[in-house]
């Protein structure tokens, strides 16, 4: 077995946790949970700040950092991405460790025990599954000039070095597609290679600063697939939509074939040519993918060379959720009711805090696109109104309302995927058995259990 699962691997974790929680791990019953995975953790340790003044270093939680890492270092030996684990260890010290592997159809939590349920293998939400609409009729920008770019930029860029007709063309040949000629002429001028940064800092600067954003070189030129967007979690996704109006510039898509990445800017967002603009926008137009938006993209310039010739501008137009009546949230500062959510275009309806009574789902019985729903704790007032939403791909209930439709048999059977709406990691093991039982009922593989055994001896 895995030294994943070996009590040594764990013990020096387990001693900081009871050392952190020694009087809730006291109570007959007690636990703390968390969750490691490979590239983050949620670990209930208690960390050690500095005084004010001073930055916190590795070596102010170094106990803390190398127990952690001591569980990340076995995960890739196990084959496993993430585990989540409770652990009781009552005052004699013989612990208890709990280990769940979430498997291939389930994911860890953000804050919560178990993340998305995939009931279909391969499913993904629906704005992932959206395509760019063609436009036979999108034109470059008048603005668009390859000669004046490129002129502008050897002005600007004397020194800088170009790539090669041939490093060029293999780009192209690599992505499968021509390059628009603003972008062979940016290449032809800065073959934005790190050598030639790091052998002239300077030269790297002035670069940035009169193309506005860090070029990638072209052998790395690349299209913003769906997996270029910051983060895939299905109950995220799910909540989303994809709209393009008849008066938008860019396609209100996840990723498109047409969005070939040429740079980043200084906060890590995605700069692109748009070879498939909305219908008010120009073939070859620059956008910008917001690395805190999943769906979408903003306008940044109607060329290359606009941008590069053009006054100074932002390409951020700030948070753009608000796409009723497509997607509705209703609660105690929001939408008020049930029926002031429901509309003939409804995909998205999101039930969050709500005091009032209980509510009924019947005004969105019958709606023709409706595909999410999530509900918080206590906010239905018949869980089994759901039976009758035959469209849903995605639902997000609390522990009692699915309880409710399994008891019922009345769990919507063409789901996709789903999730178990709960708040922190309190109840780690009940919620993993529901889990396992909504994944059962589609056939689908289930979260595996390990108990580990030990002891740290009793608290001195």
């Amino acid at each position: 077995m895995s030294s994943l699962y070996d009590f040594r691997t764990w013990e020096p974790l387990l001693r900081l946790l009871r050392a952190a929680h020694a009087q809730t791990l006291a109570v007959p019953g007690g636990q703390v949970a968390g969750s490691i995975g490979r590239g983050s953790y949620s670990v209930p340790v208690k960390w050690r700040y500095p005084q004010p003044g001073r930055a916190m270093l590795v070596s102010d939680n170094r106990a803390e950092h190398e127990a952690i890492e001591r569980v990340r270092d076995t995960l890739a030996g196990a084959g496993v991405s993430d585990i989540e684990f409770t652990a009781e260890i009552p005052p004699n010290g013989a612990a208890v460790l709990r280990l769940f592997d979430h498997g291939p159809a389930a994911v860890s939590g953000i804050g919560r025990a178990v993340g998305a349920l995939t009931l279909v293998e391969g499913a993904v939400p629906e704005p992932w599954r959206r395509l760019p609409e063609p436009s036979d009729r999108a034109r470059p920008a008048p603005s668009a000039d390859a000669a004046l770019l490129e002129r502008a930029l050897r002005e600007r860029l004397p020194d800088a070095i170009g790539a090669t007709e041939e490093e060029i063309a293999a780009a192209e040949q690599r992505l499968g597609l021509p390059l628009p000629e603003e972008v062979r002429a940016l290449y032809r001028v800065t073959r934005a290679g790190w050598e030639d940064w790091l052998a002239d800092p300077e030269a790297g600067r002035r670069l940035v600063a009169t193309l506005g954003f860090e070029p990638v070189a072209p052998e790395h030129l690349d299209v913003a697939h769906l997996s270029h967007r910051w983060s895939f979690q299905w109950e995220h996704a799910a909540t989303e939509a994809a709209l393009t109006g008849p008066d938008d510039a860019v396609q209100d898509l996840v990723g498109s074939a047409g969005w070939i990445v040429i740079g980043v800017t200084g906060g890590g967002d995605q700069v692109a040519v748009d070879l498939t603009p909305g219908p008010r926008g120009h073939l070859g137009q620059v956008i910008v993918l917001d690395h805190e938006q999943s769906v979408g993209a903003s306008l940044w310039a109607e060329s290359l060379t606009d941008l590069v010739l053009g006054p100074e501008r932002s390409w951020y137009t700030g948070y753009r959720g608000n796409k009723r009546p497509v997607t509705a949230i209703v609660h105690d500062r929001s939408i008020g009711s049930i029926e002031g959510a429901a509309h003939p275009a409804l995909e998205v309806l999101q039930i969050g805090a709500w005091t009032g009574a209980p509510l009924s789902l019947a005004p969105v019985v019958g709606l023709p696109r409706l595909r999410t729903l999530c509900a918080y704790p206590g906010t239905l007032a018949d869980p089994l109104e759901i039976a009758a939403l035959t469209g849903l791909e995605f639902l997000e209930l609390a522990p009692e309302d699915w309880r409710a439709l399994l008891d019922a048999g009345a769990v919507p059977r063409g789901l996709s995927a789903a999730a178990i709406r709960t708040f922190g990691r309190n109840g780690t093991r009940p919620v993993m058995a529901l889990a396992d039982e909504i994944l059962a009922l589609f056939g689908r593989p289930l979260i595996t259990e390990t108990v580990v055994n030990g002891d740290l001896g009793p608290l001195s």
